[in-house]
């Protein structure tokens, strides 16, 4: 046989065989998943059940749901995405939860200071907002928020405001998740002047937008000091008639204790049970003045609370016992308030001040760790809005809402905990990316679906607007 030929069926036998050998270490090697997002080597902070904060971990995301969660070298093992995000050197942690705002206020940021919330309110804001509000003045000022809001890392907010569903909109057309409340009020609102009004507006806000995945339309009885017990009971009918959840100040000031024992007999707690308004669909902004029965009335009836530590303590109107409540299992979540009463959207300033705000009122430094002031503004937030199967955490099978946060500042160097380091060190600036249900909404501090450089000229155009109106006599 020439030697040519033999040559040639040695080289064939060769090839067959590597063809088989590498067909084998193919069928050994299983084939990585396709994911749309990978978040890889940051420390991430799950707020999972156990708390679990993995070194060098890694989250996968497939459209708008988180897959997996988990170590870098297995994560990466067993899935490939169409785009990864390197975090190496940051904190991956859930999307911060704002669990109380009044978006387009910001509009009337630094207009009346240094005053009580009663006279704040009476004697200025609601002049002003008689005088400016209309369906674009609440647009433009939510779009304010929002581009406030998603620079310091806060992915699901809850709002009361007039013209919800213009806020609903721009914040839909942000990317930006909301729990959004429409203001009923005992007297003519700047978008319904009526209570017939306000009820049709609202039934026609929640039909809009059943069953969207971001927007969460709810009924929003300003509070007992604003509306009569038939407007609460009527809110609240409206409400559950359509399966919306309920916003509501409760117990926000001195004042409307006071005044709610002068004519009900009752705390505002108290009142608001016995009047059936109080729900496992209700989220009660503020609670400061409440008493031992008031806590355990939350948690028996399992309202969920928002604290506003900066808006509180501007106003003196109190301080919540956030670790009675806690205590008593009432789902406490962090909020910034409106920017007029803060006056700014961010919700790593109230985790600072929260955790300072007990230990002094207390006098006690082991009052609320940092820990427990991340899990407020994360899952706690969620707990409150009554939205913990859906959001708060980073587990497999939840919306893919996330943050990650740059920790290479000097204010940031070193660190040894990173709940510590969440708290009492980091800035809402040091947040470099935002991920709602998927999308990455800011990357490397830009923000993607807002316009800030027409979202700050309206602002300034607003600003005069407002200043020519308070002239007016």
């Amino acid at each position: 046989m020439p030697k040519k030929f033999l040559s040639l069926l040695l080289l064939i036998f060769v090839i067959c065989a590597f063809c088989v050998a590498t067909r084998h270490v193919q069928a050994a090697t299983p084939q990585k998943e396709r994911v749309d997002l990978l978040i890889s080597g940051g420390t991430v902070v799950t707020m999972d059940s156990g708390k679990r904060v993995i070194e060098g971990g890694a989250v996968a995301v497939r459209a708008d749901v988180i897959v997996a969660v988990g170590a870098r070298q297995e994560i990466e093992s067993r899935y490939e995405a169409a785009r990864t995000i390197d975090a190496h050197g940051k904190i991956v942690l859930p999307g911060l939860i704002n669990s109380h705002a009044h978006a387009a206020m910001s509009l009337f940021r630094g207009l009346a200071d240094d005053l009580s919330l009663d006279d704040w309110l009476r004697k200025y804001i609601f002049p002003a907002e008689a005088r400016n509000v209309t369906e674009d003045f609440a647009a433009w000022g939510t779009k304010l928020s929002l581009l406030e809001m998603l620079r310091g890392g806060i992915t699901t907010y809850a709002d009361m405001y007039y013209f919800e569903d213009a806020v609903a909109r721009v914040t839909k057309e942000a990317g930006m998740r909301g729990v959004l409340g429409e203001t009923i009020i005992d007297f003519p609102a700047p978008d319904n002047k009526t209570l017939d009004q306000a009820y049709n507006y609202t039934q026609k806000f929640i039909d809009h937008w059943k069953g969207d995945p971001l927007i969460i339309a709810a009924v929003a009885p300003h509070s007992i000091y604003t509306c009569s017990e038939k407007t609460l009971e009527d809110s609240a009918a409206l409400a559950r008639k359509n399966g919306a959840p309920i916003l509501i100040h409760i117990a926000e000031a001195p004042f409307e204790l006071e005044q709610s024992r002068a004519k009900h007999g009752l705390t505002p707690v108290a009142y608001l049970g016995r009047i059936g308004v109080l729900g496992p669909d209700v989220l009660g902004a503020h609670c400061i003045a409440v008493n031992s029965a008031d806590i355990a009335t939350l948690a028996h009836f399992g309202v969920g609370c928002s604290h506003n530590p900066s808006s509180n303590m501007k106003t003196a109107a109190g301080v919540m016992p956030v670790i009675e409540m806690l205590a008593a299992g009432v789902p406490v979540g962090l909020a910034t308030d409106g920017a007029a009463s803060n006056n700014n959207q961010d919700l790593f300033e109230e985790m600072d001040l929260a955790a300072k705000l007990q230990k002094i009122s207390r006098m006690d430094p082991r009052a609320l760790p940092a820990a427990q002031v991340v899990e407020m503004a994360t899952i706690g937030g969620a707990r409150a809005l009554h939205l913990e199967k859906r959001i708060g955490s980073l587990e497999a099978g939840k919306q893919a809402d996330l943050i990650i946060v740059d920790t290479s500042a000097p204010h940031a160097a070193p660190m040894y905990n990173v709940n510590s380091e969440l708290v009492f060190a980091l800035k809402a600036t040091d947040v470099r990316t935002v991920v709602i249900a998927g999308r990455v909404i800011m990357d490397e501090r830009k923000a993607l679906t807002l316009n800030e450089d027409e979202i700050l000229q309206k602002a300034r155009e607003y600003q005069k607007q407002i200043v020519a109106s308070l002239a007016q006599k």
